[in-house]
């Protein structure tokens, strides 16, 4: 009830701007688009209407370009023809079932029968004669609040979990509430679900049972992406939670969008980033990994705070032991050339992992993929995604949760020796794993 008043108080009703049409998203005001050939993608599909939930958006305001929007009121009803799971609060299938850790939002008071989680549909009728090479996954979400409210959202792409979606859901904190355009870029291996007829998009929380209700104004699908229409910067600084002192040296990245290491007084820069919402992890000896959320808009200044716990916890992968942070090669999965099926000796090595994930049920990983030089290097890359890939599913088919195990490929960016000789390239060809969190 206080947050409802404070809001009674404190806010005006947005303005609902008149309909809008850009070269990249078209009609705003419509359900359903698709345009072929737009400066941002070969085709772009989008559900949902582009207002704010139905709050409307300020004059000469751009979701796609600037940061997140002002507090609005709450609650509201979906309107007669508001495509399904679009402009209305959703709440998680577990609120109400399991006892609840971290207290419950305004979101979730605030329900009925048509607040329950439910799919997103895009239709992909007009992908039939593509060639799809990559895909980016835009959503305008709000209120989403897990760092507050402890809960663990699952994001699934037509039944198949999407284990890099939740990690940037899963580090939202949108109390306000407040919204945002998030991108997920999809994984080489996960482009198959767009072979379908439907892109069936799931949000929900199966299991805590918290009280962490949510909206989703529209939901955009970028095939064969192109560039992004704005960008900015993230910087900050990484300091030990104890006594504030800077740490020097450790590695932030921004997964997909680079990596760069602090200065003497523990400061960093990540420049050319897409607009959006983006979370930074911090890794350093001695430390816990730390996360921020870094809220990314053209000319954005935002210093971001990372705040690292010390920590000598350490976990035994055979004879090694390994830190939040740490990485190992793992150098016998091997692939045959331009092959992403693993071989039998690859196997046992995944089986080393699964063991390690058995044995430490916290734990999540990320499997890197990384070639030679040889050939072109956007192959190697996208080769070097679907190496990976095929690790994750083969641990997953052995009962480790797909959402403990991130996937990235470099192909050729990170040489660990020289590719002039025969020797050198094959250590260059390799898997690695680094231990996200334990």
């Amino acid at each position: 009830m206080k947050r409802s008043i404070i809001f009674l108080l404190l806010l005006v009703s947005l303005p609902v701007v008149a309909a809008v049409k850009t070269k990249n998203d078209g009609d705003w005001s419509s359900q359903l688009e698709t345009l072929r050939d737009t400066p941002e993608a070969a085709v772009m599909i989008r559900v949902g209407d582009i207002d704010n939930l139905g709050f409307g958006f300020p004059e000469d305001f751009d979701p796609f370009c600037q940061r997140s929007t002002e507090a609005h009121f709450f609650p509201w009803k979906p309107r007669a023809g508001d495509a399904q799971g679009t402009d209305r609060i959703l709440v998680p299938s577990s609120f109400g079932k399991v006892e609840t850790l971290c207290g419950t939002d305004g979101y979730s008071y605030s329900t009925d029968e048509q607040s329950k989680a439910m799919p997103i549909v895009i239709p992909l009728e007009t992908l039939e004669n593509v060639e799809i090479d990559s895909a980016v996954l835009q959503l305008f979400v709000d209120d989403f609040q897990s760092p507050a409210l402890c809960s663990k959202f699952r994001m699934s792409l037509n039944g198949r979990r999407f284990a890099e979606g939740e990690l940037l859901l899963n580090s939202l904190n949108q109390t306000g509430p407040i919204g945002k355009v998030v991108s997920f870029p999809l994984p080489t291996g996960m482009l198959d679900v767009l072979k379908a007829k439907e892109l069936s998009i799931l949000i929900d929380d199966p299991t805590t049972g918290a009280g962490d209700g949510f909206a989703i104004d529209f939901a955009k699908l970028l095939v064969n992406h192109r560039a992004w229409p704005c960008h900015g910067v993230a910087r900050g600084m990484v300091v030990a939670r104890e006594d504030g002192q800077p740490v020097k040296g450790a590695t932030v990245e921004l997964r997909g969008y680079g990596q760069t290491t602090t200065d003497g007084d523990g400061r960093f820069e990540i420049e050319d980033l897409p607009t959006g919402m983006h979370p930074i992890t911090a890794y350093a000896t001695g430390y816990n990994a730390g996360s921020a959320l870094a809220d990314v808009w053209q000319g954005g200044e935002e210093e971001i705070l990372i705040e690292l716990d010390r920590s000598d916890r350490s976990a035994a992968f055979g004879e090694q032991k390994l830190r939040e942070g740490d990485s190992i090669a793992i150098r016998n999965i091997q692939f045959d050339v331009a092959s992403a099926e693993l071989r039998a000796d690859a196997k046992k090595e995944l089986d080393k992992i699964f063991a390690f994930l058995t044995a430490n049920p916290e734990a999540r990983i990320e499997l890197s993929g990384h070639t030679s030089s040889e050939g072109e290097a956007d192959a190697n890359k996208t080769l070097s995604l679907s190496r990976v890939e095929s690790c994750k599913t083969y641990l997953a088919k052995k009962g480790i949760d797909e959402g403990r195990i991130l996937t990235v490929g470099y192909g050729e960016e990170r040489p660990i020796a020289e590719n002039e000789t025969e020797a050198g390239r094959a250590t260059n060809r390799r898997v690695e794993m680094r231990l996200l969190k334990l």
